[in-house]
């Protein structure tokens, strides 16, 4: 039953959603990576809920280095952070055992822990430890950009309304600084808001799609065959709760192309070697060809509703009608957004560990 990912830079992850703090372990994590604060802190307030269009829970989401950092930058030693638990509305979730929840892990985690699960607030299985994952996140994040390599998302679409999407060439990174609903354009940001607004006010929830763009990444940066650069994203994102889907540049889109409109061909460019379109999304044969890797997620509708819905009571073997009550988000593709841009790190750089070795991150005395 293990909880960790990663080869040369692994992260561990424990903790519930109504339990006293959720958390991770940072391990083969390279020595003097500065420790930044106020970035880990934005990238916090991205995901933290309490503001329109999320759910209600407000938690300060402050994370606590318990090991592996002195006077501000890394040490080389497992990085353990927490980030405590302080406005969980524990209710009694016993209910849920014999009538679970629809489209929640409920039935499938009874089905391997054998009932010892904890089904406050989905428990283990919550969104709630994506925190960790973003303070993690944003720790590499900072190390990357001293690197040149920076990572940003935006919301693609959040039901019938689309963004445009990232130009393949030279994505625009720096719109969607301080935005705290990334969109591109503004006006499809407007129109996704009220999808969202709908669907709360209906007692519904709405789903969405995220993109990301890796920009200044190594070209050559990938392990064929199992652990490819798209294989080792792809592995990472579906593992975030909600998370149901991933296609790379134009992904399912190829399928309607030819070889000769599919293919990116390579050209030289100011004493480089570039591809003149990015149809595979930066990545060839699972490798990184120095382009910008470009993908998308999907993210379902929140699963806990207000709007009636009907399950089995395995009590009486029958179905019944279950409202489910609480503080959820209307839309969890909001604010899944700062966490695609922290697994994607976590990812890219367990893979340049891999390639340039565990100091190659940090910074030299």
């Amino acid at each position: 039953m293990k909880n960790s990912f990663g080869n040369a830079l692994c992260v561990t992850l424990f903790g519930e959603s109504h339990g006293d703090a959720v958390g991770c372990v940072l391990d083969g994590i390279a020595p003097g990576i500065k420790v930044d604060v106020d970035l880990i802190q934005t990238e916090m307030e991205k995901r933290r809920g309490g503001k329109e269009y999320t759910t209600p829970r407000k938690e300060e989401d402050v994370p606590v280095f318990l090991s592996g950092v002195k006077d501000g930058y890394t040490e080389g030693t497992p990085v353990c952070l927490i980030i405590r638990n302080t406005n969980a509305h524990s209710a009694d979730y016993s209910k849920f055992r014999d009538m679970p929840r629809p489209g929640h892990a409920d039935m499938t985690a009874g089905y391997k822990y054998r009932g010892y699960e904890d089904l406050r607030g989905g428990g283990h299985f919550s969104g709630r430890l994506t925190a960790a994952l973003v303070a993690a996140g944003a720790l590499i994040e900072g190390a990357l950009a001293g690197k040149g390599i920076r990572i940003v998302s935006h919301i693609e679409s959040i039901g019938d309304v689309k963004d445009r999407r990232f130009d393949a060439d030279h994505p625009e990174i720096d719109a969607l600084n301080g935005k705290d609903f990334p969109v591109l354009d503004e006006e499809a940001g407007e129109k996704m808001k009220e999808v969202i607004r709908k669907a709360a006010e209906e007692k519904d929830s709405a789903g969405g799609v995220i993109e990301t763009c890796v920009a200044g990444l190594p070209e050559g940066i990938g392990e064929p065959w199992f652990d490819t650069l798209e294989s080792m994203l792809g592995h990472m994102a579906l593992s975030v709760p909600a998370c149901k889907g991933i296609e790379f540049g134009d992904g399912f889109g190829l399928a309607g192309m030819k070889g000769s409109e599919a293919n990116d061909p390579w050209i030289p460019e100011d004493g480089k070697i570039r591809t003149a379109s990015n149809h595979c999304g930066g990545i060839v044969g699972g490798i990184s060809d120095g382009m910008p890797v470009i993908f998308r997620t999907v993210f379902k509708p929140t699963a806990s509703i207000a709007k009636p819905q009907e399950t089995l009571n395995r009590k009486t073997g029958k179905t019944e009608v279950l409202e489910v009550t609480g503080r959820h988000d209307p839309c969890i593709a909001v604010r899944a957004v700062p966490v695609m841009n922290a697994v994607s790190a976590l990812v890219i750089a367990d893979l340049l560990t891999q390639r340039y070795g565990n100091l190659w991150l940090g910074e030299t005395k």
